[in-house]
């Protein structure tokens, strides 16, 4: 098993791992409607944001520029930690309109706790030459934000491979020539449905480096079991706010169900702070409910498997319960499992 538990030192504090980002929708509208959580959900002091879209949203820039600081336009305590992803995910469908020197200066001035260097995710409908040519540009702008990070705050250097040597080569081909805390894998998310896939890419970048390792996009219900197991640090998500916009309601163990779907409860089967005096017609008429319901169940997720471990149980076993009723994702846990016991 490659699960581990460590400490980040960040400027503003430690911070303790592995760890839930939730992604804030900041700059990608004229405010962050993201319900507060940080208060109420205490081991979930963190927040993801999208660097690129905050400083190309005009009104919200100047008001950053001009004395308001981050968190206080996303109404969060000061405490919160943040990490500050360069927004290379709208580097798939649109062209690269930044610099690793502007995007650190952007990371700087929003004063974020970890920085995520500029890069172009690849896609399964690309040639493979057009992603190999992504891979390498992104290894580029890695390089260079190295050169030019001369602050404390960790730079995780963003990675991208379609194959596990890709991902091994990458992050070796940084460790020799750049300078970083960290390494945070991508494009997983257009390929999460290929479980097996997906397990060997996180399991290649694991087995490379014993620095902090992020991986975007995943941490959702589903997958957290299988990071947390692959022993990845850190992830992200925004899981929680896209299924209540679809009016789906997250169960750990279990994850979404539809609330069209569920009729005759009153209650629904949760005893979080958002649900428990609740009826099943409040929670589905309040979408900031349901959202900070979704959010706890991730939450949970994670507190679970925390307890497996400590508690001294068997995490393995704890796993084959977990994903008994999915057939598809039992398959990943075994493939996983299977990689992992030849490691150790």
């Amino acid at each position: 098993m490659l699960y581990r538990q460590r400490t980040l030192e960040l400027p503003r504090g430690d911070l303790k791992t592995p760890v839930l980002f939730p992604v804030r929708n900041l700059g990608k509208r004229s405010s962050d409607n993201t319900p507060g959580y940080v208060d109420t959900v205490p081991d979930l002091p963190t927040a993801m944001i999208n660097a690129r879209a905050i400083r190309n949203r005009d009104p919200m820039w100047n008001r950053l520029t001009n004395g308001v600081s981050l968190r206080e336009e996303m109404d969060v305590p000061t405490k919160t930690i943040v990490f500050a992803d360069s927004g290379g995910y709208d580097f798939s469908t649109e062209e690269l309109d930044t610099t690793p020197e502007k995007t650190l200066e952007t990371q700087r001035l929003l004063e974020a706790d970890i920085f995520g260097t500029v890069d172009l995710p690849i896609s399964r409908d690309n040639r493979v030459a057009e992603n190999q040519h992504r891979i390498d540009q992104s290894v580029e702008l890695a390089l260079e934000a190295s050169d030019h990070h001369d602050s404390s705050e960790p730079l995780f250097a963003s990675v991208h491979g379609y194959d596990p040597e890709t991902v091994r080569n990458t992050i070796q081909y940084l460790e020799r020539h750049g300078d970083f805390d960290g390494y945070a894998l991508g494009s997983l998310v257009p390929v999460r449905t290929d479980y097996t896939k997906t397990t060997k890419l996180i399991l290649a970048a694991r087995t490379t480096t014993d620095k902090h390792l992020h991986v975007y996009g995943l941490g959702g219900l589903v997958y957290q079991p299988l990071l947390l197991y692959l022993g990845v640090d850190s992830f992200d998500s925004s899981a929680f706010i896209r299924s209540a916009g679809n009016r789906n309601y997250l169960i750990p163990g279990f994850g979404g169900e539809e609330l069209a779907q569920i009729d005759e409860l009153e209650y629904l089967p949760c005893s979080c702070p958002v649900c428990g005096s609740r009826t099943l017609d409040d929670i589905r008429e309040d979408r900031d409910a349901l959202t900070r319901h979704n959010l706890w169940a991730m939450a949970t997720e994670l507190r679970r498997f925390r307890y497996v471990d400590e508690s001294g149980k068997d995490i393995e076993d704890y796993l084959d319960l977990r994903f008994q009723g999915n057939e598809v994702t039992q398959r990943a846990y075994k493939t996983a499992k299977q990689q992992v016991r030849r490691l150790t």
